[in-house]
């Protein structure tokens, strides 16, 4: 009778215990992978025919409304709010997050509640209040709020402030992610406290903020399509005015989704451009120096033995 622990002992690292057991019955697993594939291929076969077959969908509609003056647009105004939200989200989120990891107690305290504030209430709710900003204060200054904060500038307060908040925590965590050793080494030089951080601390956090960037901008992509609950023409609320006249609701919501699909799969190609530029440090380095950091704790680590032997 085999003990199973003396199995696990012998086995190799890096080898499944069951690796011979595997070996010697190859055609199972042969077998199982072929049935899975097959079942796979049935079923996205059933799905593509049912939906295809279906006339109810209205694809020669949606095709025919898809190059549409009105979607166009809408689509370059979505354009248009996702770059000038993200713009307004990198900026105030990278001062947040500076702000966070300020010693001032009182700064840090200020961004927190407004990373705290600005991340639990919903974007769809902030869009409301920005929309419905006269009813709290008809003036702003000199001006009329109605004619201040027009419907767009509405969706780029909402969306904006909403994603400086995450994007405050991604900056953050990217800062420190660096060790404080670089920037004590660069202030012993006599680098000042900006030069430091523009040349020596946000170089090394980039690797860590660029590729979530690219996720929250795909994320903004999409989030515009709330922007439709005032009445602002983007992609959503222009193919909703298409078919509240037409009455072609599903065929308008299909076109408006290939583009979402379209737009969303380009920026996730440029997405993993990106992660593949930055990790290609982390690639070509090996794992027995991987950090100036592990080898100290390996050095400690063996430091009782070097004792030992010199005694």
């Amino acid at each position: 009778m085999t003990d199973p622990a003396l199995t696990l002992e012998k086995t190799p690292p890096g080898r499944h215990p069951d690796h011979d057991i595997l070996m010697q019955h190859p055609q199972r697993r042969v077998v199982g992978d072929w049935i899975i594939n097959g079942v796979v291929v049935l079923l996205g076969v059933a799905i593509v025919v049912a939906v295809a077959t279906n006339d109810r969908f209205g694809w020669n509609i949606a095709f025919e409304w898809f190059f549409s003056h009105r979607l166009v647009t809408g689509l370059l105004r979505t354009f248009e709010l996702t770059a000038i939200s993200m713009a307004i989200g990198i900026v105030l989120g990278i001062a947040l997050a500076l702000a966070r990891t300020a010693s001032n107690r009182m700064l840090n305290g200020a961004a927190g509640v407004f990373v705290w504030f600005f991340r639990g209430v919903p974007v769809f709710v902030q869009l409301l209040f920005w929309g419905f900003i006269a009813a709290l204060y008809p003036h702003i200054g000199p001006w009329s709020a109605n004619q201040l904060i027009s419907p767009f500038m509405a969706a780029i307060l909402g969306l904006g402030l909403n994603e400086s908040a995450y994007m405050s925590e991604i900056v953050r965590a990217g800062l420190l992610s660096v060790p404080n050793g670089q920037a004590e080494a660069a202030r012993s030089l006599g680098l000042r406290r900006f030069t430091t951080f523009r040349t020596v601390t946000l170089p090394q956090a980039m690797r860590f903020i660029v590729p979530p960037t690219g996720n929250q901008t795909i994320s903004m992509l999409k989030t515009t399509s709330l922007v439709s609950v005032l009445a602002f023409p983007e992609l959503l609320y222009s193919a909703q005015v298409v078919y509240s006249q037409n009455y072609q609701t599903i065929p308008l919501l299909i076109a408006a989704s290939a583009w979402y699909l379209i737009v969303t799969s380009v920026l996730s190609f440029g997405q993993m451009l990106i992660e593949r530029h930055y990790g290609r440090g982390d690639r070509g380095r090996s794992p027995g120096r991987s950090s100036g950091r592990s080898s100290g704790r390996s050095l400690t680590s063996r430091g009782p033995s070097l004792r030992r032997k010199r005694a």
